[in-house]
């Protein structure tokens, strides 16, 4: 069995609110996140001794960042304020099926983003992890470990 994964980060600005939030994160904010994608092989290296290629890992999942969340706002379908903020900006407001918590989005990525994105690589994502400051970050495991 193969022990190797690729890693792979990237650097995005994007708001958010957390809809319910007990302190200060209920208000309109952003951060500048850097999120990490750990890939791991389905059926070991490459020809050339490669997990994925980064440039691969860029084009699939960094690149997803940049056109879907980057320099955008999340907020939860549910959040009463989606609606009002949506109107405001259309193409600048992203509604999500999840409160964008760093939790959340990790989670989103690693579950949905990912397998679709990574599908006839011979790869799978094994973990997102997300810092929303340089001191906190979230991590989500799929379970699809090595």
């Amino acid at each position: 069995m193969n022990h190797l994964i690729a890693e792979r980060y990237h650097d995005i600005s994007c708001g958010h609110r957390v809809y319910q939030h007990e302190s200060k994160c209920a208000h309109l904010h952003g951060h500048n996140y850097r999120i990490h994608f750990s890939v791991a092989p389905d059926v070991g290296l490459d020809a050339i001794g490669r997990v994925l290629d980064f440039s691969v890992i860029k084009f699939q999942l960094c690149m997803w960042l940049e056109d879907n969340w980057d320099h955008k706002f999340l907020v939860w379908e549910m959040d009463p304020w989606s609606t009002i903020l949506k109107t405001l900006d259309e193409r600048g407001v992203v509604i999500t099926p999840f409160n964008p918590t760093a939790e959340n989005m990790a989670q989103h990525l690693a579950e949905v983003v990912g397998p679709d994105l990574l599908a006839g690589f011979n790869c799978h994502l094994t973990a997102v992890r997300i810092e929303e400051t340089r001191k906190c970050s979230a991590s989500y495991l799929t379970g699809r470990t090595l």
